[in-house]
């Protein structure tokens, strides 16, 4: 498939779900473009939309109006085989719990996606270096730290080359110190090798990793903004909650 300037892209976003007796709209037309190469980071209250729209833009949940294009593939043309196939080549994910399969060496779960072929062993290699688990490698989920896990997990999602990484509140089970280093990994990962990075969270001090910062409320945009490039919480933190306020104009 060919290279797109945008490798994902969310247009027009609708979804609803039933909940006892009522429709609740989680998403209400969400608009996205991400470029590629781009580090972005949405954030939202809880029940803003956000981890909706990033299993919308996964392709794990059917959508009730819009699209998602992903490497200029629409997800809702695909027939459910075939949108595994392409998620699996094209989508990497990484979620808040590491989903690594405990019977498994941290090199077998990060082979597990990834067909088979001469490449492979190289490949993997490159990451357990990359992502510094080269000592750890044969050893299984349990007898790593939750930082060395998520890193396992990332390695995972990079395999295939996916045009785009997807990452669900990925520090959410990690302490402070683990969590900002899981940043700062993605953060080089899209500095050094230009990989596409989505990554939803409410806490400022992972936001601030990102290039751009889309704000969600009540399942559409509010705003986006750009970081100074500080690394400064306080400064997401206070621009987060100015758009909030009564007399906050929105602004892009």
């Amino acid at each position: 498939m060919s290279q797109t300037t945008h490798p994902l892209q969310v247009m027009q976003v609708v979804k609803r779900f039933s909940q006892g007796g009522n429709t609740v709209t989680a998403l209400n037309g969400v608009n996205l473009q991400v470029r590629r190469g781009e580090f972005m980071a949405i954030m939202g209250a809880s029940g803003s939309g956000k981890s909706t729209l990033l299993h919308a833009m996964a392709g794990l949940t059917d959508l009730d109006g819009g699209s998602v294009l992903v490497n200029g593939q629409d997800l809702a043309k695909l027939s459910d085989a075939a949108l595994t196939r392409f998620r699996g080549r094209q989508i990497g994910l990484v979620f808040q719990a590491f989903n690594l399969i405990p019977s498994l060496s941290a090199e077998d779960n990060i082979r597990l996606p990834a067909p088979t072929n001469i490449a492979l062993p190289a490949k993997v290699d490159a990451l357990l270096e990359r992502l510094g688990l080269k000592s750890r490698r044969s050893h299984k989920p349990g007898a790593l730290s939750g930082g060395e896990q998520q890193r396992v997990a990332i390695a995972r999602a990079l395999i295939c080359d996916p045009a785009v990484v997807l990452a669900d509140e990925p520090t959410g089970s990690l302490d402070s110190a683990s969590g900002q280093a899981v940043c700062q990994l993605l953060r080089e990962l899209c500095d050094d090798q230009g990989r596409t990075i989505v990554l939803v969270t409410h806490e400022p001090h992972v936001a601030m990793w990102a290039d751009r910062i889309v704000v969600l409320k009540d399942g559409t945009n509010l705003a986006e903004f750009h970081p100074s490039g500080e690394r400064d919480a306080n400064e997401i933190a206070t621009t987060y909650q100015r758009l909030f306020s009564p007399t906050a104009e929105v602004f892009a």
